[in-house]
């Protein structure tokens, strides 16, 4: 069957954008504090998940719920598996945005609201594509299960619980990402220094506190601190501020001097597209004469690990042909005197350098600093051939639809589900021409972008089920 893809996404705008609406407005970050029986990972999650598959269940598909951990929508029929798999919790949404981030906003044609990048936009968008599909009578020669993951943005408990307890698909994507295509991703590592929390110096550290997530460059920093003259070190900061790419305030009561500095917040799988919060407010406060685990603390974020993504101040810069450069993102800085805090660096890394290298390096860094270390969850390095079908078909696709004859597959720092099918690829749905605002405050799709998405959504779930026909 023949079908004007790029007409019929056109159709289905309306309807789309009001089920857009509906998800943006769950508050879907995963919330250990308020977890229960029946929403193991937050209100949430579980809401956002359910909300997805209600609307799969009016649109007269076949849908599963697994624990409120992750779902699944199914259509058509075959011996093979063709997975779709995206994920309903989105980031923190964070401060600084200029509409509600809960609030589907469409403003000169783009769609703002916390999830319309990352991954609700391109989510629905795929849903739609399978929809389309469905609505037009086309028969798929293959089973398609929609799969949903309730936690992509921290340590993926749903998507595992499917893989855990449901059959591998013979392939899939991912539409979590970027267009063209994506058939690599680097290795994922975390990695926390532990700090007791002591102070020995003139100088006293009271608190700290920056980033939300290990994978997000933090916008805003924060510090309480008493000084032997607290009038010079507010000069200071304000004359540290004059000069540096960051902008913040000051005050003064009875606590101390209460400091605070706003950088640009990204995606921690490329931190030179944000301006870390934490490690500029840690290098001004590392002049003053702060000791022990507070001017340890201070001297390693706002020196080794301040402005060096590549991780060279280390001595870890590493760089393989086809998966680039080995990065840091510094993501979670905290420090409560008398109490204890921590530093977790994010690393993206490529094939030829594993994680006990880095593990290596930082034990150093940890038995200089008087600190405890510990590793995190890890992904290795994931890799599709250019030449495996998987790849051909949605690149032909992806060049079908948009005219880009040129376009090639690329390797990325982000980790998305793909990688956990051993055919699994990242699939839009950000276009080259488009701003990447994931994990940023003021998230945002260009509709007409996510309405083209839908379009090769579908058309590419056409074509990986072999009914190609026109």
């Amino acid at each position: 069957m023949s079908i004007d893809w790029k007409k019929v996404a056109a159709d289905y705008r309306d309807d789309y954008l009001e089920d857009l609406k509906h998800l943006i407005a769950i508050q879907s970050v995963r919330d250990d504090a308020n977890k229960t029986e029946d929403a193991p990972l937050g209100p949430g999650p579980a809401k956002a998940l359910q909300a997805f598959l209600k609307m799969a269940e009016r649109d007269g598909f076949e849908t599963t719920n697994l624990d409120n951990l992750a779902g699944f929508v199914e259509y058509g029929e075959g011996a093979e598996t063709i997975a779709i798999l995206a994920h309903v919790d989105v980031m923190p949404a964070g401060e600084g945005w200029a509409t509600d981030p809960f609030t589907l906003t469409i403003k000169d044609g783009n769609a703002y609201g916390r999830g319309t990048s990352d991954d609700k936009g391109p989510a629905l968008a795929a849903y739609y594509g399978l929809k389309i599909l469905k609505d037009q009578g086309v028969k798929l020669n293959k089973k398609i299960r929609f799969i949903l993951g309730t936690d992509e943005e921290s340590n993926w408990t749903g998507m595992n619980h499917y893989f855990e307890t449901q059959p591998e698909p013979t392939m899939g994507f991912s539409p979590d990402a970027e267009f063209p295509l994506i058939n690599g991703e680097k290795g994922n590592v975390s990695f926390t220094l532990g700090v007791k929390g002591e102070n020995s110096g003139d100088d006293t550290l009271k608190g700290f506190d920056a980033g939300l997530r290990e994978n997000m460059v933090p916008r805003d920093a924060t510090a309480i601190v008493e000084t032997a003259d607290n009038e010079a070190l507010v000069a200071a900061f304000t004359e540290f501020l004059d000069q540096m790419p960051v902008v913040g305030d000051v005050k003064t009561d009875g606590d101390g001097v209460h400091l605070h500095v706003i950088g640009k917040a990204a995606h921690g799988m490329e931190p030179k597209n944000g301006i870390n919060a934490g490690t500029y407010l840690a290098k001004f406060l590392s002049q003053f004469n702060f000791d022990g685990d507070a001017g340890h603390f201070l001297a390693l974020l706002g020196g080794a690990l301040h402005e060096d993504s590549r991780v060279t101040k280390l001595g870890l810069a590493f760089t393989d042909d086809i998966m680039g450069d080995l990065t840091m993102n510094v993501g979670v800085m905290d420090f409560q005197a008398g109490q204890g805090g921590k530093i977790v660096l994010n690393f993206r890394y490529p094939k030829g350098i594993g994680s006990d290298d880095l593990q290596g390096a930082l034990t150093k860094v940890a038995e200089e600093n008087q600190f405890d270390l510990q590793k995190g969850r890890e992904m290795v390095p994931h890799y599709v051939a250019p030449d495996d079908p998987i790849v051909t078909t949605l690149m032909a696709t992806y060049r079908e639809l948009t005219g880009e004859q040129a376009a090639e597959p690329e390797v990325v720092g982000g980790g998305t589900y793909g990688r956990l099918m051993k055919r699994g690829v990242a699939f839009g749905a950000l276009f080259p021409h488009t701003e990447d605002t994931m994990h940023q405050v003021d998230e945002f799709q260009p509709v007409n972008d996510l309405l083209l998405a839908m379009a090769i959504y579908g058309r590419s779930i056409q074509a990986l089920s072999n009914d190609l026909a026109d």
